[in-house]
């Protein structure tokens, strides 16, 4: 049995220590990178019944955290440790949530970033005057002591708030237990069950939470289900119904 897991976190742009407003220093990016006037697509039609949940709350306790729909979500993959097959893993399952979200996503190709429980969301030196994007890895368990156990995978973003408006994700990361998959690619059937790990994860990433309903592929743990169900395609589709923040 594998256990997948979720990592969550937010800021507050005017309480982020260091922010220099006389221009001489930035340690968040320009407003509106990449910001359009409208949403960049389509979320898919919610799917009547089945059971969701969102990693984290608007204020009002109703309302998701979400990515902007407005602009791209980049995102870089660290080749190192990737199993056979692993990239198009990953290209599948953005594929698949860009599908049913309409959120945009733009890969950035490959980054010799290592996953680190506390990187930056702006690193101007790396990627340049924008957010970080999200960082996919294939982690080792020396890298990830969580893969230890059968953990196979994590992911998570980050949101950031200005002033009273609302919290948004601006960047994330996907850490993927390199051997684990690995080995799950070498039995029968393993390409399905690879497919569906990932697929959770990325889920993860754009704000879902695990639920306690088997039926569905946000349970915590592995099982028959290798797509996403009722309650994922709803949760899925409110997440790409967020707000557009341009002044982030």
């Amino acid at each position: 049995m594998l256990v997948v897991a979720v990592l969550t976190g937010a800021w507050l742009l005017g309480l982020l220590p260091g922010v220099d407003t006389t221009g001489t220093r930035r340690t968040v990016p320009s407003p509106g990178v990449e910001a359009s006037d409208g949403p960049l697509g389509t979320p898919l039609t919610p799917t009547a019944g089945g059971t969701f949940a969102f990693a984290q709350l608007q204020d009002d306790g109703v309302a998701p955290v979400a990515y902007d729909p407005c602009r791209p979500v980049h995102y870089a993959v660290r080749p190192d440790n990737a199993p056979y097959g692993g990239d198009q893993l990953i290209a599948d399952a953005v594929a698949q949530i860009s599908a049913v979200t309409g959120l945009r996503f733009v890969a950035d190709g490959p980054t010799d970033e290592a996953a680190d429980e506390q990187r930056a969301p702006f690193q101007p030196d790396r990627y340049g005057d924008r957010w970080a994007p999200v960082l996919v890895t294939w982690s080792t368990v020396a890298e990830q002591p969580d893969f230890v156990a059968d953990v196979a995978g994590q992911a998570g973003s980050l949101a950031v708030s200005l002033g009273d408006g609302p919290d948004v994700y601006v960047t994330g990361a996907v850490e993927l237990d390199a051997a684990q998959f690995a080995d799950i690619l070498s039995r029968p059937g393993g390409q399905a069950v690879a497919r569906a790990i990932v697929l959770h994860e990325f889920a993860h990433l754009v704000g879902l939470d695990h639920v306690d309903d088997p039926t569905q592929l946000m349970y915590p743990t592995t099982s028959d289900v290798l797509g996403f169900a009722a309650g994922d395609l709803t949760g899925l589709s409110r997440l790409g119904s967020g707000a557009c923040v341009p002044a982030l």
